[in-house]
């Protein structure tokens, strides 16, 4: 037995997820209210309904149910937690659009307690049960390494250390090496392959013929065996390479970082919509008169300030905030310092526990910011720092965010010294490079937590 039920693999995570979630949803409700008389009643089978929706929509879009061979089980489970997440952020906001008296809340956290636990278990048995049972030799794939040299020598050793994965190393096939080595020349493939099942054929270059290449190709979509090319990256210290498409020219990409990936960006876009609403509707709109009344009293001018920022790819935008100066010429060219005479006694306050920043909710629910990412700075500051810190506009591959990781970190605030904004600058690009859902919601937290302590930077 090979691998005859592995098409059916996806199909039964993907059903038991959704059971694990009508379970948990069914134990959280009799654990809250005591027992299920209710359960059917329009508003919990609305809110099932949407819970189960939000569901299958990112399931379809992100696919956490698809396992491969070689995923690490701890890549597995944080991609089922960012998706959890999500959806909880999804869940919530909907109750808070509608009237959110009608549902229990400890019915949702409940549910949100039990369904992590119930499917990171489910994850955790299916995928050891499934690498016991290949690491006995069924459910396994057989494979041909086509050429001949050190990188083909530690795939070899990759399968036969890992007997988990389930391959079935078959030999060596190169025109150069040893008949100790190979079992035979680059063209002996195809014979080999009709008298044994081969299941994946692995291209090693650059010690493969293009010719040759392009015959094994051809073979194997004759015989519905998977031709796989293996480049020598070792080299390369980024995570990411990503091979894009010129017309009919591949074109490998190695600078590649997670958000250039369509369903992050869904992740982290959904993520800023429901994250954004949930602080406009639950905090904003009844903070907004309480900070906007205590502006106009303390200075004359507007509520609201804004100015123009760096964005992505380098274009720029209008970041808002709550006014926090009196008005002055200077506000597009000066970072603000200890002790600035331009800062008003309200805005004093409203900068130490950042409540300025909460207008940038709305720059965030529309697009142009996220609620993680590099901070934005100043046009001028954008130009000047540009020339004097290496890679700066590095930074400007993904959207500027309402906190980030330097700014968790403390790097925060006035850059007097050009070292600041090269540390801020190392924060901001290993953020960019690693970025995860888990890394967002870390980053809020540290956030939260130095709003809650104080930051002597904060002024």
């Amino acid at each position: 037995m090979q691998h005859r039920f592995s098409k059916y693999i996806d199909l039964i995570v993907f059903i038991v997820d959704v059971l694990l979630l009508n379970l948990s949803f069914v134990i959280a409700y009799k654990s809250s209210l005591g027992s299920l008389d209710g359960l059917l009643d329009i508003p919990y089978v609305n809110i099932l309904f949407f819970t189960n929706l939000t569901w299958l929509v990112l399931s379809f879009l992100g696919k956490p149910f698809r396992i491969s061979r070689i995923s690490k089980l701890s890549e597995i489970l944080r991609t089922i937690i960012r998706f959890i997440v999500v959806q909880l952020f999804s869940v919530s906001a909907v109750l808070v659009l509608i009237n959110p008296l009608v549902y229990s809340r400890e019915q949702l956290v409940t549910t949100y307690i039990i369904f992590p636990l119930f499917i990171l278990l489910w994850r955790a048995i299916f995928i050891y049960s499934i690498r016991i049972y290949r690491k006995f030799g069924y459910n396994y794939r057989s494979v041909v390494i086509v050429g001949y040299g050190d990188i083909a020598e530690e795939l070899k050793k990759f399968f036969r250390y890992h007997p988990e994965f389930g391959f079935k190393f078959l030999g060596f096939f190169d025109n150069d090496a040893k008949k100790s080595i190979a079992k035979g020349k680059v063209d002996d493939i195809i014979n080999f392959a009709s008298l044994h099942r081969i299941d994946e054929i692995y291209c090693c270059l650059p010690y493969v013929k293009y010719s040759s290449i392009q015959k094994i190709i051809s073979f194997g979509e004759k015989n519905f065996i998977k031709v796989k090319l293996i480049a020598d990256f070792r080299g390369f210290q980024n995570k990411g390479v990503e091979i894009e498409s010129y017309d009919n020219i591949p074109v490998l990409n190695v600078t590649s970082f997670p958000l250039e990936a369509q369903k992050n960006r869904v992740v982290k876009r959904v993520f800023d919509v429901v994250f954004s609403s949930v602080i406009i509707l639950a905090i904003f709109s009844w903070l907004f008169p309480l900070i906007g009344i205590a502006i106009m009293l303390d200075s004359r001018g507007p509520i609201f300030f804004k100015q123009r920022r760096t964005g992505k790819s380098n274009n720029d935008f209008w970041c808002w905030k709550f006014r926090t100066m009196y008005q002055n010429k200077k506000a597009d060219v000066q970072q603000a310092t200890q002790n600035d005479d331009r800062i008003t006694r309200v805005g004093s306050f409203l900068r130490k526990t950042s409540l300025d920043e909460l207008p940038q909710f709305f720059n965030a629910f529309i697009g142009n910011m996220s609620v993680v990412g590099p901070r934005p700075h100043m046009l001028h500051h954008t130009k000047e720092y540009s020339k004097k810190v290496e890679r700066f506009m590095a930074r400007h591959f993904v959207k500027p965010g309402i906190t980030g990781l330097a700014q968790a970190k403390g790097y925060r605030g006035e850059t007097p010294d050009v070292s600041l904004m090269k540390n801020r600058v190392k924060f901001d690009r290993f953020y960019i490079e690693n970025w995860s859902l888990i890394l967002d919601m870390k980053i809020i937290f540290l956030t939260i937590i130095t709003l809650i302590k104080g930051d002597e930077k904060a002024y």
